[in-house]
């Protein structure tokens, strides 16, 4: 593999800006080899006789003479002179003056924009990593009160009584994590608050027994009374919010409790500090490989302009990088040694292979059982479902008179295995699509790390349905009745609602098996949907509800088998569904539930947020409820009066979520941006954003075949539902890796590469100036 697709593999996604342009600089360099060959073939190949000349004034920072050279023979020796400038920002900046020029012409002048572009670029790296190291000692600071509070928690909860019979203290080595300045205001901090500095910036990691033992019980007794008093000026940062927590804010209660020293509130601190030490260590690593890849790639296109021009620039130019601050700042090794000393010691019980294992990010490796398993099934669902179209057309099932009967009750059935198959199969083509351009949808989404599902496992889990279903289906093509029975098999009648109960059973299933994580997952951000608007709103509790908005048609294909089986004769395959006013209340209901929790999410975003935007997007979903409850209600009686509001409302709601989709949720037909869509696009043609675009339009008029009556002949009223609801799953399908593309490129603009994992505890007094 070249370099250069390595170097953009290896890229953490949300910093790819901050990287060195390596595409950039080698295209430079393409330029001055195939100017070389002009000159070469024309033979007006000429050396200039001076070193030293002034260029067009966009490049005379270049070829200036520099002040700092010892002397002229030196000069004469050497290709190029970096320079290194102190900038009144407090960076260093770097500036590259070539000392032998070639020949006038496209050639010197394309030298001069190579080392012009190069300079900038190892500026821009070094600023990035110099900010972000800065960042990260900041980090280590606030780390080294949490371990501090960790430790006299410990000492509380094992020893609560005043009276002390055993004489040690308890410390913790943590001044290494952050840097000589930063220790020196820890000491300043901890002497001021009167706390445990002694204990806090001690030398060793272990616990200091013997010290404790030689001052004696008086001494031991005072030392810990020192270590707990840091306990009264903290209380416990509540992260996991609660309905109840909720409702206590909006009533503006008091949400503080007792801090209580329990072994259940330790297990709980010490599994959330070290998810704190575990995305630390990780940004930590995404640093060090930072500084590795980029002077790694100016090693490369050094060498690689050295090759073409016949120089010798690479040398000098690197023995400036390896004194650059990206590559001499050594603090990233020191804290990923003490980070990992103090996690083995403190979070893996000392075992180092243990503790390592939870530091290091876990590499999903790709099973063949996974790819032969999904490729069986995909292999039975396509036999069966060309088993299904020969056997219909054998039996002549379309014209016996069992046939209206079948797709009244049966189809709707089997039809919501259809809809779940469809979606989760564009939810695997997203997954693949969103693998290939980069997008970062573990860390979007918040996926535990290497839990989530890749789209493999996704294509196993629908076609495995799919062949559950389309298998039932052909044990169940009965069109009459058993003539000794006169009812149809109960077994075979039975088996769809048999699948959906084997579905909700393995979903629900308590034990490791077909993915647990993910499974618990989704129904946690299910629970959260539904309770909407009592959790904090996050970017997969909307996304999961906008998924569910476009499953309507399924939500409803479930209240018919609640009331098929539960109040239908399903024997005979009877059923009053349809004309009972209960169940035509509630199909209003189930169409509307999805939209209403969208609504609420949106209230809250907008409450808390203060975004006017939110704002806005809730009255759209309001509009979608009232075109959806109108369009319902014409479906089930006919009437002008209902025809003409729901066209209104529809085409309202319509062109509003479709605004919306396009401009807010894809960030496309922005103005300023070159060809109306947005300045960064991950796809490189750009016609599948203006097709994405249309067909978001068209599959949005859907909506219009229940309001003009547009039936074909051949196929059943039933069919065309499940048609529109497969249209509208599609739809969503092409949202969402649109949607998702906007999130990414967002966070890469922030430079967002790890989630916030928030600390355990929270200090009073820094609470209080806020």
């Amino acid at each position: 593999m070249k370099f250069g697709k390595e170097f953009v593999g290896q890229m953490i996604p949300e910093w790819q800006q901050a990287y060195m342009d390596y595409a950039c600089l080698k295209s430079i360099l393409q330029e001055i080899q195939n100017s070389r060959k002009r000159s070469e073939k024309s033979g007006a190949l000429k050396r200039k006789k001076s070193f030293h000349r002034n260029f067009s004034r966009n490049f005379s920072g270049l070829t200036k003479r520099s002040s700092r050279t010892a002397s002229s023979l030196e000069l004469e020796n050497q290709d190029i002179l970096v320079s290194a400038t102190i900038g009144d920002d407090g960076f260093e900046r770097y500036e590259t003056t070539i000392m032998k020029v070639a020949e006038e012409g496209r050639e010197s002048e394309s030298e001069l924009v190579f080392f012009k572009t190069l300079d900038l670029e190892l500026n821009k790296v070094n600023h990035f990593y110099r900010f972000e190291v800065e960042e990260m000692v900041k980090e280590a600071v606030v780390l080294n009160k949490q371990m501090d509070i960790l430790i006299a928690f410990r000492i509380k909860v094992d020893k609560p009584s005043s009276s002390w019979s055993c004489t040690e203290t308890v410390s913790v080595d943590m001044n290494a994590l952050g840097s000589k300045e930063q220790r020196d205001e820890i000491e300043l901090e901890v002497e001021k608050n009167g706390s445990n500095s002694g204990d806090i910036l001690a030398d060793e990691m272990d616990i200091e027994v013997e010290e404790s033992r030689s001052n004696g019980g008086d001494s031991t007794r005072k030392s810990v009374q020192e270590a707990l008093s840091v306990l009264d000026r903290i209380r416990l940062n509540k992260t996991q919010e609660t309905p109840l927590s909720t409702i206590r804010n909006v009533l503006k209660l008091s949400n503080k409790e007792e801090l209580k020293f329990t072994r259940e509130n330790l297990k709980k601190i010490e599994e959330r500090l070290k998810n704190v030490f575990i995305e630390f260590y990780r940004k930590l690593r995404h640093l060090k490989n930072y500084s590795f890849l980029n002077t790694l790639a100016i090693s490369k296109i050094m060498k690689k302009y050295d090759k073409i021009t016949t120089r010798s620039a690479a040398k000098p130019y690197m023995e400036m990088v390896d004194k650059s601050y990206l590559t001499t700042c050594d603090e990233i090794n020191k804290l990923m040694v003490r980070v990992e000393s103090i996690f083995v010691e403190h979070f893996a019980s000392s075992n180092r292979s243990k503790g390592m294992n939870l530091l290091r990010p876990k590499v999903k490796k790709e099973k063949h059982r996974i790819t032969f398993s999904t490729g069986f099934f995909v292999g039975c669902s396509v036999s069966l479902v060309i088993a299904l179209c020969l056997l219909i057309h054998a039996r002549n099932i379309m014209d016996t008179v069992g046939h209206k009967l079948y797709m009244e009750t049966m189809f709707p059935l089997y039809s919501l295995f259809g809809f779940v198959v469809v979606h989760m199969i564009m939810y695997a083509s997203n997954i693949y699509f969103w693998k290939r351009y980069r997008v970062n949808y573990p860390f979007i989404f918040g996926f535990k790390e290497g839990t989530e599902l890749g789209y493999r496992q996704v294509l196993l889990l629908s076609f495995g349905l799919g062949t559950l279903a389309l298998t039932s289906v052909l044990i169940n093509l009965d069109m009459e009745m058993d003539p000794n029975t006169k009812d149809y098999k109960t077994t075979t009648e039975l088996l769809p609602l048999f699948i959906v109960g084997l579905v909700i059973a393995i979903s629900i299933c308590p034990f490791n098996i077909f993915y647990r994580s993910s499974r618990f997952f989704f129904l946690m951000v299910v629970f959260r949907c539904i309770s909407a608007p009592l959790y904090k709103v996050s970017l997969r509790d909307f996304f999961l509800a906008e998924q569910i908005t476009s499953q309507v048609q399924a939500l409803r294909s479930l209240e018919f088998y609640i009331c098929y089986y539960g109040w239908g004769d399903f024997r005979h395959r009877q059923t009053t569904c349809r004309s009972s006013d209960v169940y035509n209340t509630f199909y209003f209901i189930i169409a509307v539930i999805p939209y209403w929790s969208r609504f609420l999410q949106c209230v809250r975003r907008f409450i808390e947020e203060k975004d006017s935007s939110q704002g806005y997007n809730a009255i759209k979903c309001l509009l979608t409820i009232v075109s959806v409850c109108l369009r319902t209600a014409y479906s089930l009686n006919k009437g002008k009066v209902l025809k003409i509001a729901a066209w209104v409302f529809s085409a309202l709601a319509t062109f509003c979520s479709t605004y919306w989709d396009i401009v807010f949720d894809w960030g496309l037909l922005h103005k300023p941006s070159k060809n109306w869509l947005r300045e960064r696009l991950l796809v490189p043609h750009k016609a599948v954003y203006y097709v994405a675009m249309v067909l978001n339009v068209v599959l949005r008029f859907a909506w219009l075949q229940t309001v003009l009556d547009f039936n074909l002949p051949f196929l059943h009223r039933q069919t065309m539902i499940a048609l529109l609801a497969i249209l509208e799953i599609i739809r969503r399908g092409i949202w969402n890796f649109f949607r998702l593309e906007n999130e990414h490129l967002n966070n890469v603009g922030k430079f967002r590469a790890v989630k916030s994992v928030p600390l355990p505890f929270i200090y009073e007094e820094e609470e209080e100036s806020r």
